[in-house]
């Protein structure tokens, strides 16, 4: 037995009495966000086939089905298998993952997948039942696929093709022992896909993949939301061995753009892309003067994003857009803070000296939250009659006082920032006083009932260890470049004493690492607020959740 689906129509067909049960089914399968194989030989109704089954699965292995007895030269597959990943990357759901897998093209069947769960198998191939019936008893003998085969109906206008027809003999189709790639591949996208399936189809025995340190990665776009090196590696070596479990791979980081090209002598193809070339040819200059034989250099063309949509982003599919698109979003979920009550929720907002916090103040202010401004707080507990006022001056004496007795940041700012010592001793005296005013004012904002959310915007959050107090961490980053530039506009610095504040703050990856959602504001105004409008929309999401779940608990427990 097995299920239909229509995907010229894109909807499941009614036309048995088991209708019900196969809704129940699919509801089923959907909650269980499961894995489906997908078994392709009308690759013009490849698009409609997805789109039919990617509500269905969040993960999909595309097969292509071809005959043992007509298998070519891997490569002749290059061109198809690029347009395939070009247009699932267009046309279906971002959250989508899909792999074609490239293994079966050199005979060794679905070994690609003998180590991975497949829970739903679907067919293209109504026209040739018997061989459907015999991939069915295999696959299913093999992964122990618990659902019945579904079979994607094409519809009576949908015309066929010949998947052998979009063989391409025009490239080059030599393939080699021993190829070799490089990059960042950070949050493997459907470029990286595509560049590796590209090697990987060259390769007859050993593909070694070099994965660039965060030494290499400093000056590309918001590096410090580049993923551990480690985390990289793993990544690409379980991409390669889903498509092709049958070959050799060695997955390694580089600290230099060379890597073991410029010594290993049983290399013989570099794969680059278009913006890469040079680089291939300078591997090749170096190989040339350290006695080693050059490389066949072969190029594939760069991927134009499908939507550049708002921002800095390039046209071209690149790490450098995942990660923009990474801005206002969660990078990971908020830690549970039991000492912390759930209303008012506690943002905490923080970053370095002139990377937008007060940008980001203005905009949350006017979306409804209130704002603690620890620095204008500070300033108030600097007063005279202040407990951290008194303790500031016994430690620093009455040097760093103007004329009316007040603290003079300025004088205080010259003495802390060019000793570190000194910074240290102010920070022990100012930041417990800080905090203990920061809660009360909290404290007094919970019984007022008015607001669902409350910031704290503090520079000093993170290195004061205030985490505890806050439900979450919002983080503002721009180069130190910029940072250095603002500071020198905005509070007329030389470029050394501008270098000196961004020296005594934490760095931006260790802000990033501890951090829930990261904005960046070096880009425009426009872009800025759209990052704050997509960390807005989750934030109310939450609460409203958490609204509805403690309306259900008092609920249960009246009827209790």
């Amino acid at each position: 037995m097995s299920w239909s689906i229509d995907a010229l129509q894109w909807s499941i067909m009614v036309s048995t009495p088991m209708d019900h049960m196969f809704q129940r089914f699919l509801q089923g399968v959907n909650e269980m966000s499961s894995t489906g194989l997908l078994i392709v030989s009308n690759i013009k109704q490849i698009a409609k086939s997805l789109r039919a089954i990617e509500k269905y699965v969040g993960r999909v292995y595309v097969q292509l089905n071809i005959p043992e007895d007509k298998c070519q030269p891997m490569p002749t597959w290059g061109h198809l298998i690029s347009q395939l990943y070009v247009d699932s990357n267009q046309i279906c759901d971002k959250n989508l993952k899909l792999n074609i897998l490239v293994g079966s093209l050199r005979q060794q069947g679905f070994k690609a997948l003998e180590s991975r769960q497949v829970d739903m198998l679907f067919f293209d191939i109504t026209s040739t039942p018997e061989l459907c019936q015999n991939l069915v008893s295999c696959l299913v003998q093999q992964f122990s696929i618990p659902n019945e085969p579904i079979i994607l109906e094409p519809g009576s206008q949908a015309s066929t093709t010949d998947i052998l027809s979009y063989q391409n003999f025009k490239d080059d189709i030599r393939v080699f022992d021993t190829v070799v790639v490089g990059g960042t591949f950070d949050r493997i996208h459907v470029g990286h896909k595509i560049f590796l399936t590209q090697a990987v189809i060259r390769c007859c025995r050993r593909l070694v993949v070099g994965v660039t340190t965060s030494r290499m990665n400093k000056s590309k776009t918001l590096s410090e939301l580049i993923l551990p090196v480690e985390s990289r590696v793993e990544e690409v070596r379980e991409f390669l061995k889903e498509i092709d479990a049958s070959l050799q791979y060695e997955v390694v980081p580089i600290d230099d753009p060379f890597g073991p090209t410029q010594s290993d002598p049983k290399m013989d193809m570099i794969v680059v892309s278009a913006e890469t070339r040079k680089g291939g040819h300078k591997v090749n200059e170096l190989r040339i003067k350290n006695s080693l034989r050059p490389l066949e250099i072969y190029c594939i063309d760069l991927v134009e994003a499908s939507q550049t949509g708002a921002g800095p982003k390039e046209k071209k599919v690149s790490s450098s857009n995942t990660r923009i698109d990474l801005l206002g979003t969660r990078l990971r979920q908020p830690e549970p803070r039991p000492n912390l009550c759930n209303e008012p929720y506690i943002i905490g907002l923080t970053g370095g000296i002139a990377s937008g916090k007060s940008i980001m103040c203005g905009r949350l202010l006017k979306k409804g939250a209130f704002v603690l401004d620890c620095d204008k707080i500070a300033h108030e507990i600097y007063e005279p009659g202040q407990v951290c006022y008194q303790k500031v001056v016994n430690h620093f004496d009455n040097g760093i006082l103007n004329a009316d007795g007040r603290i003079d940041r300025q004088k205080l700012g010259q003495i802390v920032f060019s000793d570190p010592e000194e910074l240290e001793n102010l920070n022990a005296i100012v930041w417990p006083e800080l905090l203990v005013e920061v809660k009360e004012r909290i404290r007094k904002l919970r019984n007022q009932h008015i607001y669902d959310v409350v910031v704290i915007e503090a520079a000093i959050l993170l290195k004061a260890n205030w985490e505890n107090e806050c439900h979450e961490i919002w983080s503002t980053i721009v180069t130190p470049e910029l940072a250095v530039q603002r500071i020198i506009q905005r509070n007329g610095l030389s470029e050394e004493e501008a270098r000196k504040r961004l020296a005594s703050q934490m760095e931006n990856h260790e802000v990033v690492a501890r951090s829930h959602i990261v904005f960046s504001t070096q880009w425009s105004e426009e872009f800025t607020a759209d990052q704050l409008n997509k960390a807005w929309s989750i934030l109310m999401k939450d609460i409203e959740k958490r609204k509805s779940k403690q309306s259900s608990n008092a609920k249960d427990a009246t009827y209790k």
